[in-house]
């Protein structure tokens, strides 16, 4: 990609001698909004997060800017103004509404643009609604940049520096939590990823582009008005990071390019066509956003790369090993369930069960569907809170714990249906597992100051892939592979977070007998290389010549714990699952 990336460089610089001033002025909005695109693509391409607010984040940017150019001082003070306020008030806006789901999260970040759109047009200081003129220049060695070109130069360097950091940001420890937000925080919380702190970045990192895009604006256009700053230009920011791709961050610049080239050509076509011009362009932009729901749902990068030859992977050098924790003695007790008790409102899900699990050993909790085996599971890896009864991981009370710090501990589990992330590799999604046991942050990422520890974790990730035999998949998208493949994939990522415990729920659901036959064996020799493992499952059949134990639920109590022929012959169990003793 380096050489690509050297060729598009180049031609954007030789752009200001063939567009003329006209072009070049068309290109600088191109710029500037693919900033604000850019943010959006990290927070709801990647992150899965939406925002219609990016319109008054930049506002504030350029407000900031433009009301201390107005006191005499320097636009780069105004630089740094701008972003340090939209960096502080996106933080605290997150910080606000981050935990809300759903809808909400969209609703809210209406309702504060809104509220900025209507604070600039009616602060005094910030000339109401009239706006704020004679915005001076940007100087650079005291040349004021004056001229589209010169502005060109200064915004599509400020671009590239910022596409190239956040690139080098997806491809490091912090861009897979970013992408691990996407469909859910379940998953992402049992790899010990804090999804509030990861989303809360996501969210200040997008502001900060936003303010940046602000700060160009006001000293380009040197003029501003709220008008440039209402929802429906937030809405035209996201519809530009959806249409160039939003997984994707060249995305906002092919969206941003479309998107400005177009109301420009409608603005110059319509009037020659109708008097009222305006809301035909709406219209229009409309029917371009159902064009591409309908046919280019993930935008037109993913459209156009579909259509050119798969770039070969970057073979995998091998590095040294991630740094473990030391194994627990074999026998030594390893989780205590006591009394455990689970109530939904009238309904008790687990009464009082408990059962003690040791190292090295595999434990089978079995039961009829509804027997409360999935609630007894949740309530061991932090997804649920018990109502009653205590346990203990490895001398720790995790009662009530958050599974992210019982992942900390040493625990790592599977989910009944497979939460992988179907767009990235097998391999990134493995190495997902290694959160914890790595260490890199979000400044070290964007600067790329972490490639020895990510040869670490990449190397690891292919170790457990080989473990497992699923080495040739591994730069294969996962939602590509086979239901029984995936299953696999995620005991290679709960093995990448070097766990004392594997918990695993109903991994056999969904397979045929031969995919159970490789799973089984895989159990096996896990066990043999002194894994512990908790096998939740309903499947008699496949736990009973697998486990060393089992624990036998029935209506959310413990039925019978023992051996595997103690408790097939066990008419109590026979009941429970056959109706009656056979």
């Amino acid at each position: 990609m380096r050489p690509i990336a050297i060729l598009g460089a180049v031609v954007v610089a030789f752009l200001p001698l063939v567009a003329g001033t006209y072009g070049t002025t068309l290109l600088n909005y191109v710029g500037m909004s693919a900033l604000v695109a850019l943010g959006l693509v990290l927070l709801t391409g990647v992150g899965g997060l939406t925002s219609f607010g990016q319109a008054a984040v930049v506002g504030l940017g350029a407000y900031a800017t433009a009301w201390l150019s107005a006191q005499g001082y320097s636009p780069w003070l105004g630089l740094l103004l701008a972003l340090a306020l939209t960096g502080g008030i996106t933080a605290l806006l997150g910080a606000a509404t981050l935990r809300l789901g759903g809808h909400l999260l969209p609703l809210s970040t209406i309702a504060w643009g809104l509220a900025l759109f209507f604070l600039f047009g009616n602060l005094e200081m910030l000339g109401q609604h009239n706006g704020m003129a004679d915005i001076p220049p940007v100087r650079i060695l005291g040349f004021a940049l004056l001229s589209p070109a010169a502005c060109f130069y200064l915004i599509w360097l400020l671009l590239g520096a910022c596409l190239l950091l956040c690139a080098n940001l997806l491809d490091s420890r912090q861009g897979r939590a970013i992408r691990s937000l996407r469909g859910g925080t379940a998953m992402a919380e049992s790899l010990g990823i804090d999804t509030f702190r990861v989303r809360l970045v996501v969210f200040v990192i997008a502001g900060l582009l936003a303010g940046l895009s602000g700060w160009l604006l006001a000293h380009v256009q040197r003029f501003i008005s709220p008008t440039a700053f209402d929802v429906s230009q937030g809405i035209e920011y996201l519809f530009m990071a959806m249409l160039g791709g939003a997984g994707h961050i060249m995305g906002a610049v092919l969206g941003a390019a479309v998107v400005t080239f177009a109301r420009d050509a409608l603005q110059d076509l319509l009037p020659h066509v109708m008097a009222n011009s305006g809301p035909v362009e709406i219209i229009v932009f409309s029917a371009l956003f159902i064009l591409v729901v309908q046919f280019a749902r993930g935008g037109l990068i993913p459209a156009v790369s579909r259509l050119l030859p798969a770039r070969k992977p970057a073979p995998i050098a091998d590095a040294p090993p991630l740094k473990r924790r030391p194994p627990p003695a074999p026998g030594t007790p390893i989780l205590s369930v006591r009394d455990a008790e689970k109530r939904f409102g009238g309904l008790l899900a687990v009464n009082r069960v408990g059962f003690d699990l040791a190292a090295g050993e595999i434990l089978g909790l079995i039961g009829p569907n509804g027997a409360g085996k999935s609630t007894m599971f949740n309530l061991i890896t932090g997804a649920l809170p018990p109502t009653g009864g205590r346990i203990t991981f490895l001398g720790e009370d995790i009662t009530g714990a958050r599974a992210r710090r019982i992942a900390a501990l040493g625990m790592a589990r599977t989910f009944q249906h497979v939460r992988l992330r179907p767009t990235m590799t097998a391999l990134e999604n493995v190495m997902l597992g290694t959160h914890l046991r790595t260490h890199a942050g979000t400044l070290r990422g964007a600067l790329r100051l972490d490639r020895a520890e990510e040869a670490m974790a990449r190397a690891e990730a292919l170790r457990q892939l080989d473990r497992v035999g699923l080495a040739e998949d591994a730069h294969l998208q996962a939602g590509n592979l086979a239901l029984g493949r995936q299953r696999v994939l995620e005991v290679a990522r709960a093995l990448a977070a070097d766990p004392v415990l594997i918990v695993l729920d109903e991994p056999a659901a969904g397979l045929r007998k031969l995919e159970k036959d490789a799973l089984a064996a895989l159990l096996r020799q896990l066990r043999a290389e002194g894994m512990t493992i908790l096998l939740v499952e309903h499947d008699m059949d496949f736990v009973m010549g697998l486990v060393d134990r089992i624990v036998v639920m029935d209506f959310g109590t413990r039925l019978a714990e023992g051996p595997p022929a103690a408790i097939r012959a066990d008419p109590a169990v026979q009941e429970a699952y056959l109706g009656g003793v056979a």
